[in-house]
């Protein structure tokens, strides 16, 4: 194998490592004898411990406060299209367990053994991105390998994401293989969509919340359905196709609006269907004035709380989301509350959502909770890992 330079940790520093962690901090690089600026984005190191003991490799980001990120544990090779395929394989016998179909997020970073890539498949066609300066170095691999293992008709590269722009690094959209048209199908629990991956959020899907919303069906048949933060449709839609009376999904976006629309006429459903454009708190202030009830309320708005800075402010903005959703229920009726906020844990929310329904003047009983599908897995030594909650409560009195 090529020879790697040395990355030299500070003692102690190697104790996160030990125990399944994958990610180095710039502080915790001996600089005396591993300056940072002697590195470039994508370089491969062997990373040792202040003994001089290897602990696996990695790659570089130098620029980031996550200087390397380890893909090799206790192993001293390159992040190459042979350890690429590996990865791939492993991946994609896990998402063929778990799932009928060619829908899923077939890359999820740090818990797949490549860290900072993600890859969302949507039947022929793959959707990239490359989340750090550091991934973009192996861009190539990675799209050998899922030419090999996958075989795909198109693979769009999406370089659009927060993190790259937290970072500094070019945005946009490109076909870096084969051919990928503005929208591709895929199928969700029986339901089909059209994803705008071209200038759609994030890759044009959130698989993430397949599990929960696959878990309305015996909640919405035969109920009116309000789907707060909609997109185009994910929740709404299968809702619908569920069974309920009606839906009426918010956006703030015209063009989400259109995809809603747009899948709602492809399962034929576009008759219980309706859309309204407005902010979230504007909409469900003007509904409550307007008398308007519904039988399920979901909401599943962006991350409130990007950075641990945010916490405070966050949490406020969640618990007056419920609030408003709350106010809109119907008793009996059944609250869908997302969030994908990592720094937001599962028992903060709850007390946000007890808060809420104490201002909303109403008693909460919490029916199902939810978390990340299987295509999202766990790394279970890094927590960053797992961000995705949902809550199904229940409105009893009030």
């Amino acid at each position: 194998m090529t020879a790697i330079a040395e990355l030299f940790l500070r003692p102690g520093a190697d104790r996160r490592l030990r125990g399944g962690h994958l990610w180095i901090y710039s502080n915790e690089i001996d600089s005396a004898r591993s300056p940072l600026a002697g590195f470039a984005p994508g370089d491969a190191v062997d990373v040792r411990n202040a003994q001089g003991d290897s602990l696996g490799s990695a790659y570089m980001d130098p620029h980031s406060l996550i200087c390397a990120r380890l893909y090799a544990p206790g192993e001293f090779r390159l992040l190459d299209a042979s350890l690429c395929r590996e990865r791939l394989a492993t991946a994609l016998a896990g998402r063929e367990l778990a799932f009928p179909g060619p829908w899923y997020r077939l890359v999820y970073g740090d818990s797949d053994g490549l860290p900072g890539m993600v890859v969302d498949r949507f039947g022929d066609y793959l959707v990239v991105q490359l989340n750090n300066a550091g991934a973009e170095h192996y861009r190539q691999a990675l799209v050998e390998a899922l030419v090999e293992l996958v075989q795909p008709a198109g693979i769009l590269l999406r370089s659009d994401s927060r993190e790259r722009r937290d970072s500094g690094l070019a945005g946009g959209a490109e076909v870096i293989f084969g051919e990928v048209p503005e929208a591709v199908e895929l199928e969700e629990n029986g339901v089909r969509f059209l994803a705008p991956v071209h200038q759609g959020q994030k890759t044009g899907w959130f698989y993430d919340h397949r599990m929960g919303r696959a878990r309305l069906a015996p909640w919405v048949a035969g109920k009116a359905v309000l789907d707060v933060y909609s997109y185009i449709g994910g929740w709404g839609i299968q809702a619908a196709a569920f069974g309920a009376s009606s839906v009426c999904a918010v956006d703030s976006s015209a063009a989400a609006l259109e995809g809603v629309m747009a899948n709602a006429a492809l399962n034929g459903l576009a008759q219980v269907v309706e859309v309204r454009r407005g902010t979230a708190t504007d909409t469900l202030q003007a509904m409550r004035a307007e008398g308007r009830r519904f039988d399920v309320v979901i909401l599943d708005p962006p991350a409130f709380i990007q950075r641990r800075k945010d916490l405070k402010k966050g949490q406020a903005a969640y618990r007056k989301l419920f609030e408003l959703g709350l106010h809109l229920l119907q008793p009996n009726g059944l609250l869908v509350a997302g969030s994908c906020s990592m720094h937001l844990s599962r028992p903060d929310m709850l007390v946000l959502l007890q808060q809420a329904g104490v201002r909303a003047g109403c008693r909460l009983q919490v029916v199902e909770q939810g978390c990340q599908g299987p295509d999202h897995p766990i790394h279970p030594a890094i927590p960053e890992t797992e961000y995705l909650k949902s809550i199904f409560a229940r409105r009893i009195s009030g």
